[in-house]
Parts: C-alpha cells; structure tokens; sequence
C-alpha cells in the first residue's frame, strides 16, 4: 500500500502567492513555419507552433557547434586552418590556410559573424573530420533528447536533405547549452576582438535583439539560407525568469521573438514552490526518522494556475523505499523528488512533540 499525505505548501515550503498586474491572454500569433517559447530552468512549454516538425534549420546548427567546441575543446589552444575550412562558401571570417587561431576567437566568430569556414575548423580540431564531428553532434543531440534532429555537417549549409532539426529540439539544445557559463557568456557578446588574428578584427553581433532592440535579450544566434528561410534562436531574462524562442522560417522573425517574450514575461512568473527543508517523521515512519527536501524546485505559472498547484508525499509501506514528494500542476505531476532520511539518535520524545507542533 501506498499513503500519501497532503502537504500545507505554504507552512513547509515556503510557496508563496504572487500578484499580478496582468492575467493570462492568448499567445501572439507567430509569423513563423515554426516556433516555440519555454522557460529555461523547467523547460515547460509555454507557446508552440508546429515545434516538432523536422525542417532545415541554416546557421543555428552553430549552437551545436559552439556547445561542443566549449565541452570538448580547450580555448586557449591554436588551430590551424585547414585548406579545406579556408574555402567553405557563405558567410565567412576569410580565415587563410595555414594560418593560426585561437579556438576562443573561433568560437566567436562562430556565433558573432556566423563563419562557416570557423565552423569547419572547430570541426576538424575537435573530431579530426566534419563526418566524425557530425557524428559527436548527433550523439550529443540524442544524449539531451532531440528526437526530430540529425547533423551532417557543422555550419547548417544546404548541402543535402538530412541535415534538419525542430525548433523544439533546438530549444533543448540551447538550454542545455546555456548551463555553461562560457558558452552563455559567448553568446551574448555584442562585440568581440579576435586576438588571435593580426591585425585584430572587432566582430560584432548579427543578432539585432542581442544588439539592443529588445532590452531584456541575454544570447542568440541568427541563420539563413535559401532552402531553410529565416531561423533565429534567443534568450532573455526577466524579473528571475529566463525565456527560449526559437522560430523556424519566418517573415517577421525580429517581432516574433520580441512579442513571444512579451507574453511569457506579462502572464507567467517563477515561483519557487518547493525550498530545502528538513522536517520531522512522516505517518508511517519511525520517530526518529526525519527528512530533508534536498533541492529547491522553480516552476513557471499563471495566476489562474496557482490554485491548481499541490504538494503531495507519497509514502510506501516498505521501509525501504525512501518517501517522496510530488508537485501536481491540476493533477499532472510536473516534479517528483526523492526525500534524504535522516536518524536523530538524541530526539527525545519532548523535542519530537515540539518538532511536530511547529512544523505542522
């Protein structure tokens, strides 16, 4: 048998009610084949528009890119560029062969200019070939659950029809990615001297929001090509809460984003729901057995959503298995965590009596 236990939200975990000067209205309505807007630290879907569908996806396949290039590589090293990365056609740094560069400027110049001929490079210093790194791309994108993906190359060029992903999976990608602190850094630089590269050149960023158009933009990275259209990936924060919008083939893709974030920001706020906590034995579990929520937990909500919002322990009859604590979101479980156990050897009956009455 399973016990669960109905948990006062705001005496043990400190959930708290918001106001709100705005209620929930309809999303905007996106000029883009494609889009999607999630909250960064939960993921939760917050607006989507056909988000799973695979399609070519142009120069935001440099996320990827970028993200590997930080995890596998080493910035401060050289690379040499080759003859085959010094030729790569579209968009380009107009690096020579032969000549030497850091990896750090290559990376941004990656995401600051959008060089195919840098992505060619990264590829070829990380795996050796663009085949072997198209390869680490796809392993990577099915590690993080990209499930409408697949890399064929390092730079997002039309060069076949299997190259594609989804602007859902390329929110994940960027969220994933964003967890570093150099790759967010990188992609929300505004200007870049490459160092590296005599005479220095001062890059600056394609991305227009990025550069000061919509004030609460963190990162981006712009795309086009022919076949794939216009593709833009951004991220901005407000008021503690960080929002992903990725459009696929779009007319408009500027207000796009600009009004996706609007609508995030106006009718969701972050509401840390649960907090780190110990508290005293649960029904069915020995008197001196006491247990801590490890991990506070963040979760995007409405206002009309607050009331739908419970906190369960779920607690086995098999002393083995340890309690846990579920927050329902109208009844869907949106978090569940596992409780640590503690044994207080010293707790007298007294000092658990008054454990009890203050906590409940």
């Amino acid at each position: 048998m399973i016990y669960v236990l109905r948990i006062i939200m705001i005496v043990i975990l400190g959930f708290s009610v918001a106001s709100y000067s705005t209620s929930a209205a309809n999303p905007p309505s996106a000029s883009a084949d494609q889009a999607i807007l999630i909250e960064a630290e939960s993921g939760r879907v917050l607006y989507e528009k056909n988000a799973h569908d695979e399609q070519k996806i142009a120069s935001i396949t440099k996320i990827m890119t970028a993200h590997l290039a930080i995890k596998y590589g080493d910035l401060e090293e050289m690379v040499k560029i080759s003859s085959e990365a010094s030729i790569t056609e579209g968009s380009s740094l107009y690096l020579k062969a032969g000549q030497k560069v850091s990896l750090n400027d290559l990376v941004y110049g990656l995401m600051l200019r959008s060089g195919n001929d840098a992505a060619v490079a990264i590829a070829e210093h990380i795996s050796g070939t663009v085949e072997e790194f198209s390869k680490l791309m796809n392993k990577e994108a099915k590690e993080i659950g990209m499930e409408n993906s697949n890399f064929t190359n390092p730079h997002g060029l039309d060069l076949d029809d299997v190259h594609y992903s989804s602007s859902f999976d390329m929110a994940i990608l960027t969220q994933e990615a964003m967890k570093d602190d150099t790759f967010a850094s990188i992609f929300g630089t505004t200007n870049h001297k490459a160092e590296s590269i005599d005479p220095s050149p001062v890059w600056r960023n394609k991305h227009r929001l990025v550069n000061g158009l919509y004030p609460h933009a963190t990162g981006g990275k712009t795309g086009y090509t022919k076949q794939a259209g216009r593709t833009l990936v951004t991220v901005a924060e407000r008021d503690g809460m960080e929002l992903i919008v990725v459009t696929i083939r779009a007319s408009n893709d500027w207000n796009d984003h600009m009004s996706l974030f609007e609508y995030g920001f106006e009718n969701y706020k972050m509401e840390t729901i649960l907090q780190p906590v110990t508290f005293p034995p649960l029904p069915g579990q020995a008197e001196n057995e006491y247990y801590t929520v490890t991990d506070a937990f963040r979760y995007p909500v409405t206002e009309e959503e607050e009331s739908l919002l419970v906190i369960e322990s779920k607690i086995s009859n098999n002393r083995k298995d340890p309690p846990t604590v579920l927050v329902k979101l109208d009844q869907e479980i949106i978090h569940e965590q596992t409780l640590i156990k503690e044994i207080r050897k010293d707790s007298s009956w007294w000092s658990r009596l008054i454990n009890r009455l203050s906590f409940w």
